[in-house]
């Protein structure tokens, strides 16, 4: 099982796994960082509550985080294949992945901002701090450890996210799972990259648990 070709596919597999978990959750937060502040901002306990806003954003986003990700990647083939060329392989996988993962960010960068002390808020609008000054200096700086901890959460889901995707022609380890140990009926081999997926999972959470750490300040 282990020999020189086998390796070289899991060695393989490991990469395109990890390609197709750090592009889309950095894509992912391009878009979902914002939107988690225009939630927490326009909410009606906000610091500029627009209803209406909130409303719009509150629910596409419920509505693209309700549709399974298995189906919202086959519901994006034809777009993904305008934009890459085809809807198969790691590359076509990106532009699912970052759409799936963009309003799921955004939610845990909402339930972050919104751990924020109400009284540091008040404090810096009482000062006359602009709504940029509030967001970039209070509410990032003081949920930065709950932000690193909801984004190990977040690459662990997008990549359990990729492992699916190799059902439908994704590569990475759960394409191997998938081709080998159930299509051919080999175990042992889908059994390796298993555990290599769970390796990966407790390696990305242990950074950043450590990152977190680190950044706590009740823990200097």
């Amino acid at each position: 099982m282990f020999d020189e070709q086998m390796i070289s596919m899991y060695i393989e597999g490991i990469f395109g796994t990890l390609y197709m978990t750090l592009v889309p959750t950095f894509f992912g937060y391009v878009l979902g960082m914002p939107l988690g502040i225009l939630l927490t901002i326009t909410d009606k306990n906000g610091i500029k509550p627009l209803p209406k806003v909130y409303k719009v954003l509150d629910f596409v986003s419920n509505i693209i985080r309700s549709v399974p990700f298995l189906i919202l990647l086959i519901m994006l083939m034809q777009v993904t294949k305008s934009i890459v060329g085809k809807s198969y392989g790691n590359d076509a996988m990106i532009i699912p992945l970052t759409i799936a993962a963009a309003p799921y960010i955004g939610r845990m960068v909402e339930a972050s901002l919104k751990e924020v002390d109400k009284g540091v808020i008040e404090a810096a609008q009482s000062m006359g701090a602009s709504t940029w000054t509030i967001v970039t200096k209070v509410l990032l700086t003081e949920a930065r450890t709950s932000l690193i901890v909801n984004a190990t959460i977040v690459t662990a889901t997008i990549l359990g996210y990729s492992a699916m995707a190799g059902t439908v022609g994704a590569g990475g380890l759960g394409a191997i799972a998938v081709r080998y140990g159930y299509n051919r009926f080999q175990p042992d081999i889908m059994m390796v990259a298993v555990v290599l997926l769970v390796i990966l999972v407790q390696i990305m959470q242990g950074i950043g648990m450590m990152i977190s750490r680190k950044l706590d300040r009740r823990r200097s």
